[in-house]
């Protein structure tokens, strides 16, 4: 019995490592099953779905001119037509909302449905007024619209040559 390339077989489980576990088929070959080819969910450690001795049903991937054989335990898992395996339930799932908050992105710090109390946090230049209701929207041109930039970027510059001025000692100070 040769192995050929789409067959599936039986074989047990010689021997397992950090990357995959080698898997002895019925002609005597040794067989490599790569990690990611164990499960359709990820598997940190393949210690918890595969023990040395264990019978199990694997489909050969591909035989290399030098011997070495590679296989999968989740590619030999027979499926219906169209479907596709599910994936892990989130583990991040934070849980129900209290009542009254959106659906937007959640702060580490809980303050509302995108964090902070309020004031700066729209620096686009075209909310001034905060985080409350959106600004109603005014006719603007494209001309008003590149004024409005060119403030903002100025204003961001000046802040920021104060802020490395101080750090420097001041406007007088010369570097030694």
């Amino acid at each position: 019995m040769s192995i050929e390339v789409g067959s599936k077989v039986q074989g047990k489980v010689t021997g397992i490592t950090n990357f995959g576990a080698f898997v002895e088929l019925p002609t005597g070959k040794t067989g490599l099953v790569h990690i990611s080819e164990v499960a359709d969910s990820y598997v940190k450690d393949i210690n918890d779905v595969l023990t040395v001795g264990q019978e199990i049903t694997v489909k050969v991937l591909s035989v290399e001119n030098d011997g070495k054989i590679g296989l999968s335990i989740k590619k030999a898992v027979d499926r219906p037509e169209g479907e596709r395996p599910r994936p892990p339930a989130r583990q991040f799932d934070r849980g129900p909302r209290p009542a009254g908050q959106d659906r937007g992105p959640r702060s580490f710090d809980n303050k509302g449905p995108r964090g902070g109390s309020g004031g700066g946090g729209n620096r686009g230049g075209f909310n001034k007024g905060g985080r409350g209701a959106p600004a109603p929207r005014k006719e603007q041109t494209f001309d008003t619209l590149m004024t409005s930039f060119l403030k903002d970027s100025e204003d961001r510059l000046a802040t920021l040559k104060r802020q490395t001025d101080s750090k420097r000692g001041g406007r007088g100070a010369k570097r030694q």
